[in-house]
């Protein structure tokens, strides 16, 4: 049934001209059948220079808000239109605004998982992999690193020179993990190199084999001689990891780490979107699109 299934979206998207944008946390059969896969600005990157017009994201919204920034003149749809992200949202404009209008001197850093609405306001965005290297060439030494204040503390340790403040935001997902499951999960597995996202708290980071992206979680277990690996973000991580590199074992760090909202997109989501059944257009208008840019082009002019 799910071969079916993943055949019909394969003619369909030729027929099309769509391209399918997965998100590395979705499900294993959607992967399977996206023409690209990995982390949200990687995928808003390659939908750039995509030759089709149309563009399928099976990820969450602030994801596809970023392809529409990117590539304004296409047409993007979010396959599921219940995926949020309860980090993109945990602050607002408006206490962004006031904050702005009482510390004039601070220049505000976003991380790139924060609403189109947010990057408006915003000097310069960053990506998990990228954050350190870009904070280091802001020549301005107060920063307001938004939203998520575990990222923004990896930041902080690597960059003491710079004053850096933060919000009491971040994703609840990685934030969730507690110091008693590493001690747990290394005691399991004594063998296992440990790799987390920045994502997770500093008491869990120092732990650390690894810290990075997603990306660079993958590619830190492939190309690693290690043969064991206790990760440490998205559970499905550890499975796609378990299909790239089947030589090798993954362990989850904690059976707490899944995201809900990655897990709403299912393969029948990417199939009534191409049916027209279904899924979000992605709506913004040039005005608004203009404002968001300006600190994604600093992003890539500092990175």
């Amino acid at each position: 049934m799910i071969k079916d299934i993943q055949q019909e979206i394969l003619r369909l998207k030729k027929e099309m001209g769509v391209t399918i944008l997965a998100h590395s946390y979705v499900a294993e059969e959607i992967q399977e059948i996206a023409d690209y896969t990995g982390d949200s600005f990687k995928l808003s990157q390659l939908a750039q220079s995509d030759k089709n017009d149309t563009l399928l994201l099976c990820g969450v919204h602030f994801m596809a808000e970023t392809c529409k920034i990117l590539s304004p003149h296409k047409k993007v749809i979010l396959s599921s239109q219940h995926a949020g992200c309860p980090m993109a949202e945990q602050i607002s404009p408006k206490e962004l605004e006031k904050f702005k209008s009482e510390n004039p001197g601070y220049t505000v850093v976003a991380y790139v998982n924060t609403t189109a609405a947010l990057k408006e306001l915003c000097d310069v965005c960053v990506t998990s992999s990228s954050a350190v290297e870009i904070c280091s060439k802001i020549e301005n030494d107060n920063i307001l690193f938004i939203p998520d204040c575990n990222l923004g503390s990896f930041v902080k340790e690597k960059l003491p020179q710079k004053n850096i403040r933060l919000i009491n935001g971040g994703c609840p997902i990685h934030a969730s993990v507690t110091e008693d499951e590493v001690l747990e999960a290394k005691k399991e597995h004594p063998d296992a190199l440990l790799l987390v996202h920045p994502e997770c708290r500093p008491e869990i980071c120092k732990y650390a084999d690894y810290i990075g992206s997603t990306s660079g979680i993958i590619d830190f277990a492939k190309k690693s001689s290690g043969t064991e690996f206790i990760i440490g973000t998205e559970i499905s991580i550890a499975e796609h990891l378990q299909y790239i590199c089947p030589d090798k074992n993954f362990y989850p760090l904690s059976k707490k780490l899944i995201c809900s909202d990655m897990k709403a997109t299912t393969l029948t989501d990417v199939y009534n979107c191409l049916i027209g059944k279904g899924g979000l257009v992605i709506e913004m208008t040039p005005e608004q699109i203009n404002r968001a840019s300006v600190c994604i082009n600093k992003m890539l002019e500092l990175g």
